[in-house]
């Protein structure tokens, strides 16, 4: 205990001494300041006075400072917020000191007024400048001491974001030393951002890069469109330097996110090429607040995004409905736990089951139903035809007519781009569920019906993304199936808020189009991501063509030939508008065959004559981009 002591108290003594000599230095230049103009300087008397009681307006002082507190702190942790209890300190001080002067008059001649101003004034002065320049020399020496051996950063992005990161890396050297903004803003070029220069765009990186040699580039700006972050990483990868980002706007959106303590790696949805979408989810999803929701599959990679975006609006109840027991275990787990979302109920039910669902939306009469469940891997789909249908079109047909039947004022159909000219069961069956919804929306006109229909989405569990990425952790071979295929991709989230945006446009069995940009190239995505997993297409990481599989399409649309797209109060959105209005009874129909279909047992050449049953009844032929 006392070797920890002994520092401590030799600190104090030496910060006592120190505030004693400032006290005593600004008495000083109080006469001095005071009478400067007299051609003799000081007066005797005065000259006197000063000799006299130096040395105990100093000690008082200094046992005034101790009284009040200021040696409890030591000057180098000291900041702006102590000013003011220096302040209080030296008030208190020169009271004392008046009080000594005009009333027990030690002296024959009384202290001028003004040495007794300037006194104060210098006192004040003094010791917030010793503390402010012990807090710089101690706070730099550290920081140049720990960043000599940390990495350099370069920081793109000199707003908000960007100085949050700096200020992170400042508190916890360890995580590296800043060296510098890099921004596009030409106002920002050359100016100084917390003590570091802006060294120029995004243009220059390259110079720049050679030039500071830095450990690791940070992008810090949440927003950046896919094209910047491409060309950071580019740059950066070409000279095998690190880069990581803040959470891009959507994650941020989401919650549970802090902005300076988040920093990842670049992951390819951060550099599609393309403008991120971007609404205002309280706004546009505020017709959720407060109602009763449900949400089947929502286990599933659109429906469990969905329901944390619906929570994040303020249902009164967020119904989660899927048949998987652990999927539906893990979203109700992270709605409650993560997100302290209580008002939520779990249901196990198959969504094939009309009496079932049935009794689960009379149960919860929920005023609002998003329908994602439904069978989505090509491949398993089309050895399964039976199955999809029942899943993706039957199953439509029953949770849309229960929905209905329990009073559901609006129902939503998550579609996809395969729906469209479709050769494959699984397009064919979203189509199929999509005749089904424009049916139900004649025969019930009391519940608002829409489909939502879009492209690829990353990171979902049917996403070429995660096949691509597994096969670069085992060190290829990438495979694509032909060098000329191309796919709409988007990410979850904004996938999600654009589905919850078109719920609110129409109702009348209206199908709606998230535009999602231009087409990418399977075989770019492919070599973006080797590339940020830190290897070089085929030096490295081999990438294999394979033949499209059977049904499957190079190019695929978002709108079908006898479609044309009707612009929306959303300029992410379009309407899909059919030149010839839907004949529910050819629905019906189809159905009929269908069952008839899967109920023949039949399975020769199943897949090719189930789509033939659904193409030639009901779903769109041809394709066409949209067009504005």
């Amino acid at each position: 205990m006392s070797r920890l002591r002994a520092p401590v108290l030799r600190h104090r003594i030496l910060q006592l001494a120190a505030d004693a000599v400032l006290a005593a230095l600004a008495f000083y230049l109080a006469f001095a300041i005071r009478f400067i103009d007299e051609p003799g300087g000081i007066p005797d008397r005065y000259v006197d006075m000063l000799a006299g009681s130096i040395a105990f307006v100093a000690l008082g002082k200094t046992a005034v400072f101790s009284l009040m507190g200021l040696h409890q702190k030591w000057w180098r942790y000291f900041n702006i917020g102590d000013t003011w209890a220096v302040v209080r300190a030296c008030a208190a001080a020169s009271a004392l000191l008046i009080a000594i002067f005009v009333i027990a008059k030690p002296y024959p001649s009384p202290m001028p007024r003004s040495v007794m101003i300037f006194d104060f004034v210098f006192t004040v002065g003094l010791l917030v400048a010793a503390r402010s320049v012990a807090r710089f020399y101690f706070v730099e020496r550290r920081m140049r001491r720990r960043s000599r051996d940390k990495a350099d950063v370069l920081v793109v992005g000199a707003g908000s974001g960007g100085q949050m990161v700096v200020r992170e890396l400042r508190l916890n050297p360890e995580l590296g030393n800043p060296v510098g903004f890099v921004d596009d803003d030409p106002r920002k070029r050359g100016m100084r951002m917390l003590g570091l220069k802006v060294l120029g765009g995004t243009d220059e990186l390259g110079a720049i890069l050679e030039r500071e040699s830095p450990s690791e580039v940070v992008i810090a700006i949440p927003s950046a469109p896919g094209a910047v972050r491409g060309k950071v990483v580019a740059a950066c990868r070409e000279r095998g330097i690190r880069v990581r980002t803040l959470p891009t706007v959507f994650e941020l959106l989401r919650g549970g996110v802090q902005l300076t303590r988040q920093l990842r790696e670049v992951q390819v949805e951060d550099v599609l090429g393309r403008e991120p979408v971007s609404i205002e989810l309280d706004r546009v999803g505020g017709y959720l607040r407060d109602r009763i929701v449900l949400v089947t599959g929502a286990g599933g990679s659109i429906g469990s995004e969905l329901c944390r975006q619906i929570a994040r609006v303020g249902p009164r109840l967020l119904v989660v409905v899927d048949q998987a027991e652990d999927n539906l275990f893990q979203i109700d787990r992270e709605l409650t736990s993560e997100w302290h979302f209580s008002r939520v109920e779990a249901v196990l039910a198959d969504c094939k089951d009309g009496e079932r669902m049935l009794e689960v939306m009379q149960r919860f009469a929920p005023a609002v139903v998003f329908h994602a469940a439904a069978y989505k891997h090509v491949p398993l789909v089309e050895a399964n035809p039976f199955e999809a249908v029942r899943n993706n079109a039957i199953a439509t047909r029953v949770v849309a007519e229960t929905a209905a039947v329990a009073g559901a004022e609006r129902f939503v159909l998550i579609s996809t781009d395969k729906a469209v000219n479709p050769r494959t069961v699984m397009g064919a069956s979203k189509a199929m569920a999509e005749s089904i919804v424009r049916a139900a929306a004649a025969r019930h006109p009391d519940t608002r019906f829409v489909s939502v229909r879009f492209g690829n989405v990353l990171g979902s569990s049917g996403s070429v993304v995660p096949i691509f990425r597994g096969q670069i952790e085992r060190g290829g071979p990438v495979t694509v199936t032909h060098p000329e295929m191309t796919r709409y991709f988007m990410t979850i989230p904004e996938a999600v808020q654009l589905v919850i945006r078109a719920a609110d446009l129409g109702g009348d069995g209206d199908v709606f189009v998230l535009e999602m940009g231009e087409p990418v190239k399977i075989v770019d995505l492919a070599r973006n991501m080797i590339r940020l997993a830190g290897y070089e297409p085929e030096r490295d990481i081999a990438i294999e063509f394979t033949a499209p599989r059977p049904g499957e399409q190079l190019h695929e649309h978002l709108l079908g030939e006898g479609e044309r797209a009707e612009p929306t109060a959303e300029a992410r959105i379009v309407r899909a508008v059919r030149d010839r209005p839907l004949d529910p009874r050819r629905v019906e129909e189809t159905l009929e065959r269908l069952r008839d279909l899967i109920g023949s047992g039949d399975e020769t050449d199943l897949a090719r004559r189930v789509v033939g049953v659904i193409s030639g009844g009901l779903a769109p032929g041809g394709g066409s981009k949209i067009r504005r």
